[in-house]
């Protein structure tokens, strides 16, 4: 497994690979009935149809048999995979009319004769082929080769300190800029530890941890007929702010918190006892506003490193930056700045 990390927000590296099958069958994959990634072709929108949709029973009707492959030489997929039967006439709409579709593996469709489109869809990786059904003589197997991979997106912050679920999403992009300079959306707000099926090729992956600046790129490989393992590395720590009378003491109740970054930007306010938000590594200053008093200490913040960070009624901002700093995590050692 290989992590990304950068003091400036952005990496580029390729994740390990390991072997597809025996991870699908106990990685969670909320996407495998939510294909993306459409054809070069004006289809309806395939996710609004029923699973399985049978065409009107012809009395000259072929039986097509159609199979999908991650790669060329791979096996038949038996599960997993949308079929969807086009007619190659588009209607008045311009739209290429739904024939049939099916979800599961291998699937035999029976179809008059005439040109259809076939589309298959593995998660977010699909392709299409056109299929000419014969009026007689033998009716050739269709085989799709999905040239597809998958991928697992993990964080973790500084070197091994790990994230909350709840508190990390990722958003995949295509590697490409397009003419306005974005990159094309494939999919945001990706669940940690689940697998996204994806066309191989390289994508731009953007990790956000918390709602503020912990935010980490990277451009990650998926190769046909393989699981991509990708452990992203964040420079950044969960903080939590109090206003107390002592040292260690119970946090006051009403204080309003201004954070700023080292320019003297604020990057973040609260109301509360409590100020918890997590940071990029960099220098800050918190100021707790309390009963018309107003309060500020300097502090730093360290990759991994989860901690308390307390303002004490009384204290002059010198005497402020003084107060030890306490670890909320058995990770955590921050420091003031001099």
């Amino acid at each position: 497994m290989k992590r990304f990390k950068s003091t400036v927000c952005l990496a580029t590296a390729t994740a390990l690979l390991v072997a597809l099958a025996p991870a699908l069958a106990g990685a969670v994959d909320p996407f495998a009935a939510s294909p993306n990634g459409a054809p070069k072709l004006k289809l309806p929108g395939i996710n609004s149809f029923s699973p399985n949709v049978e065409p009107p029973a012809s009395k000259d009707a072929r039986i097509v048999r159609c199979d999908a492959r991650l790669t060329a030489d791979g096996p038949a997929l038996q599960n997993g995979i949308s079929w969807h039967v086009f007619s190659a006439i588009p209607g008045q709409d311009g739209k290429l009319q739904l024939i049939a579709a099916s979800d599961g593996g291998s699937h035999s469709f029976k179809l008059a004769p005439g040109d259809y489109f076939l589309n298959a869809a593995f998660g977010r990786a699909t392709a299409t082929k056109r299929v000419s059904v014969p009026a007689s003589g033998d009716v050739p197997n269709q085989e799709l080769v999905l040239d597809a991979g998958g991928i697992v997106l993990h964080a973790v912050s500084g070197n091994d300190t790990k994230i909350p679920d709840k508190d990390l999403k990722f958003s995949i992009y295509t590697n490409d800029v397009q003419d306005d300079g974005e990159r094309g959306l494939v999919m945001q707000d990706v669940a940690p530890n689940s697998i996204v099926r994806l066309n191989s090729g390289t994508y731009h992956v953007v990790s956000t941890y918390g709602s503020l600046n912990a935010v980490i790129r990277a451009d990650i490989q998926v190769a046909a007929g393989k699981l991509t393992q990708a452990t992203i590395q964040h420079r950044a720590a969960r903080i939590t702010f109090k206003l107390v009378s002592t040292a260690g003491g119970e946090a006051i109740a009403d204080t309003a918190w201004s954070i700023l970054t080292g320019s003297g930007d604020i990057i973040a306010e609260n109301v509360g006892a409590f100020a918890t938000m997590v940071l990029a590594e960099g220098n800050y200053t918190a100021v707790a506003r309390n009963k018309e008093k107003i309060y500020q200490r300097d502090f730093v913040v360290k990759a991994g490193s989860n901690a308390d960070v307390e303002l004490l009624l009384g204290r002059d901002d010198a005497n402020q930056n003084q107060i030890p700093q306490g670890a909320n995590g058995a990770a955590a050692d921050m420091t003031s700045p001099d």
